[in-house]
């Protein structure tokens, strides 16, 4: 907008000045005209923004200037380029009334005219500095829309990127879960089972041998759970019935050494794969504590279909108990209670000192 009305004022300059050439004495004109041209060409750049009462300052100015040019240069098209100007400016610097009253100021240039002359010319003024003045407010509009539109996009970039960086880190815990829940409980049965291979090894070795076996099928079943976190990553995974993989889990845990049994209330229901994932491993990190920390001699997995809507997984043994496993519980409790959260479930644990402990957890499903 600024370079075209730079543009527009030089033409009302050239046009003023080509005018006043008909006047016996065109040097005041001229220099009127130049005086007046000049003021816009810096208003243009410097002005705006400099306060309401500078840019009142300038309009009045301005204004009078006008009105030299028409009475010592002529009421012609120079002059009414002038006025128009002078309209475009105070509808960019002053309120819309400021506007309107040099607008409807603009037609007493041609007071003085026969009636008739007068009004054709004041008329024809009139409108083209109101034209101007609606053009220029749509233009001023149009800008700030554009403004506004450059702000909202560039909201909008910040909050992809912010969604972006959070779906990175979500997918970061949920590999860090996995990981923890899967690798860690197969590598945690490898070690315990190597530790009573080397216990028991120069004493009976056939017994020994047997341990060393079952390490080696968990080692096993550790390096297939890799694979399949590596093919989760990659596209749609099958997995087995949940009854099914949590049968295997009870008879890795017996084989450990903690006889474990598991029952299934309810009929059962397909499960989406989120929810399943969850009791699942919510089943082997808590198995995996009795193993660890427990000292236990039995447990129970208890899997829940009978109330509606929901399914309820538990984890209990006859251990030892943990008594500030509500409070912590390491990264692996913790885990589990993102997974519930982000299900819209919930995960208790309950224990006692010798009174064992119980891992509880229940999801919409």
């Amino acid at each position: 907008m600024e370079r075209a009305l730079a543009v527009l004022t030089v033409v009302a300059l050239v046009t003023v000045l080509a005018e006043a050439t008909d006047r016996p004495d065109p040097l005041p004109g001229y220099l009127v005209a130049v005086v007046c041209a000049a003021l816009v060409l810096v208003a243009l750049r410097w002005l705006e923004g400099r306060g309401r009462a500078v840019a009142v300052s300038y309009v009045a100015v301005q204004l009078g200037l006008a009105f030299a040019v028409s009475s010592l240069a002529g009421p012609g098209v120079g002059a009414t380029l002038l006025f128009c100007l002078l309209v475009a400016q105070t509808v960019r610097m002053l309120p819309p009334p400021a506007a309107v009253v040099v607008v409807a100021v603009a037609p007493l240039t041609h007071v003085g005219m026969s009636w008739a002359d007068g009004l054709r010319e004041g008329l024809g003024v009139l409108a083209a500095a109101g034209f101007t003045a609606v053009v220029t407010l749509l233009l001023l509009r149009e800008q700030r829309a554009r403004e506004e539109l450059d702000v909202a996009h560039a909201r909008l970039r910040a909050h992809a990127e912010q969604a972006e960086e959070l779906a990175t880190i979500e997918e970061r815990n949920r590999l860090a879960r996995d990981i923890h829940d899967g690798l860690g409980h197969h590598l945690t049965v490898v070690q315990m089972q190597v530790q009573a291979a080397r216990a028991v090894l120069r004493s009976d070795p056939d017994r020994a041998d047997g341990v060393l076996a079952k390490a080696q099928a968990q080692a096993t079943e550790a390096l297939a759970e890799v694979r399949r976190s590596v093919a989760a990553l990659r596209g749609p995974r099958t997995a087995p019935p949940l009854a099914t993989a949590l049968e295997a889990l009870a008879e890795q845990t017996s084989a450990a050494g903690v006889p474990t049994a598991l029952h299934v209330t309810g009929a059962a229901r397909p499960l989406p794969d989120d929810v399943r994932d969850s009791l699942f491993r919510t089943a082997q990190e808590g198995l995996t504590n009795v193993r660890k920390h427990a000292g236990a001699t039995r447990a129970r997995l208890v899997l829940d279909y009978d109330a509606p809507g929901t399914v309820r997984l538990e984890v209990s043994d006859d251990g030892s108990g943990i008594p500030d496993a509500p409070a912590s519980g390491g990264f692996g409790l913790t885990g589990l209670r993102e997974r519930a959260e982000r299900l819209g479930g919930r995960l208790d644990a309950e224990t006692a000192p010798g009174g064992g402990t119980t891992l509880r957890l229940q999801v919409p499903a």
